[in-house]
């Protein structure tokens, strides 16, 4: 099974840049989209044979997520039952048979750390309710989760220890995922530096490799025998970010 996750930085954007063709290229089972900035009948994604699904935020043109999937769901829920995180189209969950696939796009903290604040409160109510999904069944979940984990995970970590996505405070939630049993998949299986997935638009820095690895793809460590390989396609234009995948193996 193929997962892919994207931030496509506002997708009538992305729709004028071959986002359609990009995506059936992938021949993934399930694309996830985040900052779709758009709902479901405002703009139309032909993707013959993906089911589409789609959580939009109340603010319109702004935030939102999407999920496209050639397997039909048990069940789909959108959003994480509170009312004030709710309200910005930022989670759509998929049931299927072997695990939950939570797709995720986590607030940023925006310049100055204005929303800092806002930003702890929602990692732990997003880890609380990813635990309470691995009750049921395990969980594969993943997005744009605007945070530099590791020193590793960005071009320039010095200069960034106070800037939004790479706070002491930010990468502090993203430990308290990792310790509670959930794998960073593109680590698992590579632990070199320059492997990023956002590039600023300023200063030409996707050219110059001064990047972050914000997106990832995360797991239950139930499901680590399932795991045959993650990847980022850095190849892939369109976006300030560029697509990350998994394959799981079902069988």
């Amino acid at each position: 099974m193929k997962l892919i996750s994207w931030n496509v930085n506002g997708l009538r954007a992305a729709l004028k840049n071959g986002f359609q063709e990009k995506v059936l290229s992938f021949c993934a089972d399930v694309v996830c989209i985040q900052e779709t900035r758009a709902g479901n009948g405002e703009i139309v994604v032909d993707l013959p044979g993906y089911l589409q699904y789609w959580n939009h935020s109340e603010i319109k043109g702004y935030s939102g997520t999407a999920v496209f999937s050639r397997r039909e769901p048990l069940s789909v829920s959108y959003g994480m039952g509170i009312p004030e995180h709710d309200r910005e189209g930022r989670i759509i969950t998929l049931e299927f048979p072997h695990f939950f696939l939570v797709n995720v796009y986590t607030p940023n903290s925006q310049r100055g750390l204005t929303r800092l604040d806002y930003r702890m409160k929602w990692d732990a109510d997003f880890l609380a309710y990813l635990k309470n999904l691995e009750q049921t069944r395990p969980v594969v979940f993943c997005g744009d989760l605007n945070v530099a984990h590791k020193e590793i995970d960005l071009k320039n970590p010095k200069a960034n220890v106070h800037n939004a996505g790479f706070t002491p405070e930010e990468r502090s939630s993203f430990d308290k995922i990792v310790e509670s049993g959930f794998i960073d998949t593109f680590r698992f299986f590579n632990q070199e530096p320059a492997h990023y997935t956002w590039w600023s638009y300023r200063f030409n820095a996707r050219a110059k490799g001064i990047g972050w690895r914000i997106d990832y793809f995360c797991i239950s460590s139930s499901l680590k025998a399932m795991l045959k390989d993650a990847f980022i396609l850095d190849h892939i234009a369109g976006s300030d970010h560029c697509p990350v995948g998994i394959i799981l193996d079902e069988s």
